[in-house]
């Protein structure tokens, strides 16, 4: 299969490597191409344009919506995606992906979006969890693709239900993430050993694997190197409050999380793993 992948970033680069290793033809842009250099097996090109001639699967993994259409819709790109199966990877908004499945049947090109839950070690391994949207025909025609990412994909429904399903999800990564924080912050604060309320929280039904996952950058404040950062969930949690407000949902517990995350931002933190938010939780003295 030949397969153009748009963007090297944080999932970018270990989806093109993924995909390369299972024998298709990768071949990848990012705007800024020296971010693509190192990539094993796959064809680095700067002209996005030549990129998409050829390609029988154009991937998209861009960070937001804006540069998603930018790129896409860029001079020249138009005439090159017609007949072209578009798959979305990114978090946008049901409404941003019910525009895009819109703009690019306006040019005779098919739309797919297929978020995943999971981060570099899973795309890596090919063990993401694969939500994808769209018309039932493109999940069929593209599945064996979609299998080389994560084991079981799963067909949501609509576009926009995927994006939907994908920010549910994701908005629960603040919501655990801040509530974890906060109790490991009152249990430090009160001296009480962390070692023994671990063992007691990971006996409970409140447990999550996410907690062990970041206990230790939030017990030694490190947060480098993240598979997921602050300014990306920040993007995400405004995400799920546009979209829970056009369905006339009370998100008013995620807005105090909104402003957690902008205080976090605010510190510098914004490129930081996300559990980099317990500096504002339980700031260091």
């Amino acid at each position: 299969m030949n397969i153009t992948l748009l963007g090297t970033g944080l999932m970018g680069a270990p989806l093109a490597q993924r995909l390369a290793s299972q024998g298709h033809r990768v071949t990848v842009w990012n705007r800024h191409a020296e971010r693509a250099q190192g990539l094993q097996g796959v064809a680095v090109v700067t002209d996005i344009v030549g990129a998409v001639r050829g390609a029988q699967l154009l991937v998209v993994a861009l960070s937001d919506y804006d540069a998603i259409d930018a790129v896409l819709f860029a001079s020249g790109m138009a005439s090159q995606l017609a007949g072209l199966t578009v798959l979305q990877m990114g978090t946008i908004s049901p409404a941003q992906s019910r525009a895009l499945e819109r703009d690019l049947q306006a040019v005779a090109a098919g739309y797919l979006v297929a978020p995943v839950l999971g981060s570099i070690p899973e795309a890596s391994a090919g063990t993401l969890m694969v939500m994808a949207g769209g018309e039932r025909a493109l999940f069929e025609r593209w599945l064996p693709v979609l299998q080389a990412l994560g084991p079981e994909p799963k067909y949501i429904g609509a576009a926009g239900q995927a994006a939907a399903l994908k920010l549910a999800l994701n908005q629960m990564i603040a919501g655990l993430t801040a509530s974890f924080a906060l109790s490991l912050g009152l249990v430090r604060q009160a001296g009480i050993d962390v070692g023994q309320f671990m063992a007691i929280l990971r006996d409970s039904a409140l447990y999550a694997p996410t907690f062990d996952k970041k206990l230790q950058r939030m017990q030694q404040r490190e947060y480098d190197n993240p598979n997921f950062p602050v300014r990306h969930l920040l993007k995400d949690v405004n995400l799920f409050l546009d979209a829970a407000g056009e369905a006339g949902l009370d998100a008013g517990v995620l807005l105090a999380l909104r402003e957690l995350l902008m205080d976090t931002e605010l510190r510098g933190l914004q490129d930081e793993d996300y559990s980099a938010l317990y500096e504002s939780i339980d700031p260091a003295l």
